[in-house]
Order: C-alpha cells, then structure tokens, then sequence
C-alpha cells in the first residue's frame, strides 16, 4: 500500500517510530517509521498524530550518506 505525502501519522496504522539515540523524550524531534511497503515515514514528534513526509528507502540512504559527510552541518549552526 502506497502512502502520499500529507499521510497523516494517526492514519498509518501500527507502526513503530524511531528517534535519534541523542533526542530528549520529552523534547521535540524528528522521528522515522518503515511502513508496510518498505517506504519510510518522517514525522515531528511535536505532532505525532499529524501529516508525515513519505521517501524511499533509496532517499533515506542518500540523505543518510549526506548527513554523514557533514552535507547539512551548516543548517545545526556552530559550524562553518
């Protein structure tokens, strides 16, 4: 089952959502759930219940890559 973006959360059925090892579990952070057609959802966990980001597994691996070379530091601040 294919999910467009604007999916709400609520509407995904059980799935289990993952958090950066580093996140506060009160505090605001992006979370991570595979769905059921291999897909990945992305959602704020300041509104668990609303609208996700839908990728694949091959966008989430490039981002994942860019991230690891540090393609994005500048947008955390402190660094050049």
């Amino acid at each position: 089952m294919s999910h467009p973006n604007g999916t709400r959360a609520a509407d995904l059925g059980p799935v289990t959502w993952r958090r950066p090892a580093g996140a506060h579990a009160d505090g605001e952070s992006v979370e991570f759930a595979v769905l059921d057609d291999g897909q990945v959802a992305v959602r704020n966990s300041a509104d668990p219940e609303g609208p996700v980001l839908v990728y694949t597994p091959a966008e989430i691996s490039a981002f994942v890559d860019g991230a690891k070379k540090g393609e994005f530091d500048d947008m955390v601040g402190g660094t050049d």
